[in-house]
C-alpha cells in the first residue's frame, strides 16, 4: 500500500488478512465518519468526545497565524539569546522534538527544554544560561502539575535576582483558561499568556499552542508546519483504503490483539527525538485495563533472529539523511517476515503532519483495542503517591525509609518482602550481580525489560544504561526500554502500571551530588525527585510488577560503571 505520505506496510499474510477485516468493518459501519463526529461509541462511552478538540486544532491555528507572525517578529527583534521551556510530558516533548530536529534558527534564540526535577540537572541548566537574555516559557495545561510549578518558582526567583522588577517580562505562560498557572502569570506580570484548549489532552496537544508557540519563539516557519499538518488532516478524512492514518491505527490495534503488543521505533538520526514524543502518545493512550502497546525507542537494530513475534517495527526515514545504514537492516527484518511500517519524509517540516497522523492512528488503535485512548488513570496514581510523600515531608522533615534487602559495596537494593524472598532464593550469590541475575531470570518470553533512571538525563549516563540495556536484549531476546524520571512518569509510566504485567523493571536512583532549594517550599528538588522515585516504585509494587530498585552513591562516574559491570557478571 502506498500513500501520498509514503507510508508502506510489509506484513505477514495472517496479519494483513486481519487488518483487511478490520478495514471492512470500518467501511461498512461508517466508522471514519463517526470518528470525525466524535462518536464515543467507537470506544467505551466514557466521555471520549470531550477530549477530541485536537481534530480541528490545525484549522483553528491557521486562522490565528497573524498572532504567531507578530510574536515571531517581536522575538526576532528582542535581545533574547535563549528560550528556556519548563514543562513535563505533553507540554515539553513536542518542543523538545522541534529543538533537537531544527537546532537554532538564524536571528532567533536557542530553544532549550528542562523537564527534570533532578537537582544536578536543574543546577546545570541554571548555570548554562544567562538570565538577563533568557525568555522562560512555563508550559502546563492544568496549571497544577508539580514539575513545571516548582521549576517556575525556582527560575522566577533566580530571574528576580538577575533583573529585578522586570522579571515578569522574561516569562510566557502556556496554560488552559482558568488554571492556577493563569493566575500566577497575571500576578507576576508575565509578558504573555497563551491558552490551550481544555478539550485537548496533554499528549494530543502538540499542534495547539503547546507546540506552535515554542515553534514560533524558535523562529520556525509556523505556516509551513501547519500546512503540512493540514495535508495530514485531509488524508485522515479519506475512505479507509486511501487513509494512511486510519490504516496505521488498524494495524496497531489489530497487531496488539494478535499478540504483537510492542512497537519498536527506528528513525533517521536527524529526527531521532520523534521517538520520545511517540512513546508518550502510544504508551499513555493504550496502556490501561491490562492492555497496552509498549513503545520501544532508541533500541539499536539487531539481526532478525533476535526478535520474537511480539513486535511490529516502525522505520521513519528522512530522505535527506546523511546516514542510510539502517536501510539494509530494516530490509532484512522485512524479508524475514517481521511486520514493518516504513515511512519517508522529504522535508523536516513534515513532522507536524506525522504528529497528526500518529494521533489519529493511536485513537483508532484504541477503538480496535476497546479502550479509552484519552485518559491516563495510572499517571494520576503516581502523582497522588508523590503528593502524599511530599506532604509527609512537610510535616515531619523526612521521607519514609525502607530497609534495603541487600547492601553490596555501598549499593543498596530494595524490593517488596515477597519479591526479595524470590530473588534471595534464586540468586547464585548474595551480591549485586547475584540479585541482578535472579531479577533478569524473571524475564519470560513476551516480556520486556525497562530501566527507569531517576538520575540527571545526561548523555554520559544514558550511554552506560544503553550499554547494559542492549546486553539484556541480546541475552534474553526481549524488548527493552529506557526512561529517565520523572519524565517517563508522564509518558510510558502509564503503560508500565496500567498495561499488561509483562515488564521486569529496574529502578535506578542515587544520592545527589548537590541539592537545590525551591523558593516558598519546605522541600528541595532532591526531596521531590526522591519522592517521585519512591512513589513510582510503590505503585509498580502495588500492581504486582517485578520491580527492583538499585540505589547508587553520589558519584555516578563510579556507580554506573559498577552497575554495568554487575550486569556483565549477571548475564555471563
Amino acid at each position: 500500500m502506498v500513500y501520498d505520505m509514503s507510508i508502506r506496510f510489509a506484513l505477514p499474510q495472517i496479519l494483513r488478512t486481519a487488518i483487511d477485516l478490520a478495514a471492512a468493518d470500518w467501511h461498512s459501519n461508517l466508522k471514519i465518519e463517526r470518528f470525525w463526529q466524535k462518536d464515543p461509541s467507537l470506544w467505551t462511552r466514557d466521555g471520549e468526545e470531550k477530549w477530541m478538540g485536537w481534530l480541528d486544532i490545525v484549522e483553528r491555528q491557521q486562522k490565528d497565524i497573524g498572532t504567531f507572525a507578530a510574536l515571531a517578529g517581536e522575538i526576532k527583534s528582542a535581545d533574547f539569546h535563549t528560550v528556556l521551556l519548563v514543562g513535563m510530558g505533553g507540554s515539553s516533548l513536542c518542543p523538545e522534538v522541534l529543538a533537537k530536529t531544527f537546532g537554532r534558527m538564524p536571528e532567533f534564540p536557542e530553544l532549550r527544554i528542562i523537564d527534570s526535577t533532578d537537582p544536578v540537572q536543574v543546577w546545570e541548566v541554571r548555570n548554562e544560561i544567562n538570565l538577563p537574555d533568557t525568555l522562560i516559557v512555563v508550559a502546563s495545561k492544568s496549571g497544577s502539575t508539580l514539575e513545571p510549578n516548582i521549576l517556575k518558582q525556582y527560575f522566577f526567583e533566580q530571574m528576580k535576582f538577575a533583573v529585578g522588577d522586570e522579571a515578569g517580562a522574561h516569562f510566557i505562560a502556556i496554560t488552559d483558561p482558568g488554571s492556577k498557572m493563569e493566575q500566577v502569570a497575571k500576578d507576576d506580570n508575565f509578558r504573555y499568556i497563551f491558552y490551550g484548549d481544555p478539550a485537548i489532552g496533554g499528549r494530543y496537544s502538540a499542534l495547539s499552542n503547546f507546540g506552535v508557540v515554542p515553534a514560533t519563539l524558535a523562529g520556525l516557519n509556523v505556516g509551513k508546519l501547519l500546512d503540512q499538518a493540514s495535508k495530514a488532516v485531509a488524508e485522515a478524512k479519506l475512505a479507509v483504503d486511501s487513509n494512511p492514518a486510519v490504516q496505521l491505527g488498524l494495524l496497531l490495534g489489530t497487531a496488539h490483539n494478535a499478540g504483537r503488543d510492542k512497537i519498536t521505533i527506528f528513525t533517521s538520526p536527524e529526527i531521532h527525538d520523534l521517538g520520545a514524543w511517540l512513546e508518550q502518545l502510544i504508551a499513555e493512550s493504550t496502556g490501561k485495563l491490562g492492555k497496552g502497546i509498549t513503545p520501544v525507542d532508541r533500541e539499536a537494530i539487531a539481526d532478525p533472529p533476535e526478535y520474537g513475534n511480539d513486535r511490529i517495527f516502525a522505520y521513519i526515514k528522512y530522505t535527506g539523511t546523511a546516514d542510510f545504514s539502517q536501510d539494509a537492516a530494516v530490509a532484512e527484518l522485512q524479508a524475514a517476515g517481521h511486520p514493518v511500517i516504513a515511512i519517508e519524509i522529504s522535508d523536516l517540516y513534515e513532522l507536524f503532519g506525522q504528529i497528526f497522523t500518529w494521533e489519529i492512528a493511536t485513537a483508532v488503535a484504541g477503538s480496535v483495542m476497546g479502550i479509552n485512548p484519552f485518559n491516563q488513570p495510572d499517571v494520576e496514581s503516581a502523582k497522588i503517591e508523590t503528593r502524599a510523600l511530599t506532604s509527609e515531608y512537610e510535616k515531619s522533615g523526612t521521607l519514609p525509609t525502607r530497609e534495603p534487602v541487600l547492601v553490596d559495596s555501598g549499593v543498596k537494593l530494595y524490593a517488596t518482602p515477597a519479591y526479595a524472598a524470590t530473588l534471595q532464593a534464586a540468586a547464585p550469590s548474595q551480591t549485586l550481580a547475584g540479585y541482578l541475575r535472579a531479577h533478569l531470570n524473571q524475564i519470560q518470553r513476551g516480556d520486556y525489560f525497562a530501566a527507569l533512571a531517576f538520575l540527571p538525563m545526561f548523555d554520559s549516563h544514558e550511554r552506560v544504561i544503553q550499554g547494559f540495556r542492549h546486553k539484556v536484549r541480546d541475552k534474553k531476546r526481549v524488548a527493552t526500554c529506557l526512561g529517565f524520571g520523572p519524565r517517563f512518569l508522564h509518558s510510558t509510566g502509564q503503560d508500565y502500571k496500567g498495561g499488561p504485567n509483562a515488564g521486569v523493571f529496574l529502578q535506578i536512583t542515587a544520592d545527589h551530588a548537590r541539592d537545590v532549594d525551591i523558593p516558598g517550599a519546605r522541600y528541595s528538588f532532591g526531596i521531590v525527585i526522591d519522592a517521585q522515585a519512591a512513589g513510582d516504585l510503590a505503585v509498580l509494587e502495588s500492581r504486582g510488577r517485578r520491580a527492583l530498585r538499585v540505589h547508587l552513591g553520589a558519584d555516578l562516574l563510579l556507580g554506573l560503571p559498577a552497575l554495568a559491570a554487575a550486569f556483565d557478571e549477571a548475564l555471563s
